[in-house]
């Protein structure tokens, strides 16, 4: 199945339209699904073992609440954590920042695109990322890793899974009670997701990194980047 991006509904919706927020909130329950906030937990704890990081950030954070819920798994063994929650529109609200000052983590929203954040970026941070590295073609996402790779000393990454069963399975969100929204859009997640090592060929740095590139649950692709030494 060869890549192909598409435009995504959500994308081209205004953040207060009916319909928007009807998907976003229908993403909290994919992601659910998907087992994601599980699978970054332990991606963020087997990277950093005893050594937690200061500071997190999340490119393409949506409302936030993704990096909430693996907070909450994670926030025993990570505490006072710093969240930077990167899109190009707003959609965290002040009861997602106060959900994550109650676990003693601080919430920072960075409106702007995700090209301008590393004008801001503390290097040596974490970045992560779920279900946005697809929305970018193949020439635009090589210069978003590039930049990354400039900027953080770990970088993971959970997008969809380019195969049959996934993209089965994504025609099929109506049974959750999934809207017209997000049910255009999973198919089209799907077939810009990527499989193999596809994000491992287009990480700029191949010294100095351990890649690591699988399949992670039933539905989603894994990319992890590490510096070492």
């Amino acid at each position: 199945m060869n890549r192909t991006v598409q435009p995504e509904l959500l994308d081209t919706l205004p953040p207060d339209d009916p319909q928007a927020l009807g998907s976003r909130r229908d993403l909290r329950r994919v992601n659910a699904w998907m087992g994601n906030h599980a699978l970054m937990a332990h991606a963020l704890l087997k990277s950093f073992d005893d050594h937690p990081p200061a500071q997190i950030t999340d490119l393409g954070a949506g409302d936030g609440h993704f990096l909430l819920r693996v907070a909450q798994e994670i926030e025993p063994r990570w505490p006072r954590v710093n969240a930077i929650l990167v899109d190009h529109q707003r959609h965290v609200t002040p009861e997602t920042v106060a959900a994550f000052a109650a676990l003693g983590w601080r919430a920072e929203p960075f409106v702007g695109d995700v090209f301008s954040w590393r004008q801001t970026a503390k290097p040596g941070a974490v970045v992560i990322a779920c279900l946005f590295l697809h929305h970018f073609e193949d020439q635009r996402l090589s210069e978003l890793l590039r930049l990354i790779s400039q900027q953080t000393s770990c970088f993971i990454a959970l997008e969809p899974r380019r195969a049959p069963w996934p993209l089965f399975c994504s025609r099929l969100l109506w049974g959750i009670g999934c809207n017209r929204v997000t049910r255009h859009d999973a198919p089209v997640s799907v077939r810009a997701g990527f499989a193999g090592n596809e994000l491992s060929a287009r990480w700029p740095a191949q010294t100095g990194w351990q890649l690591e590139e699988s399949r992670a649950g039933a539905f989603s692709h894994l990319f992890i980047a590490r510096k070492t030494g």
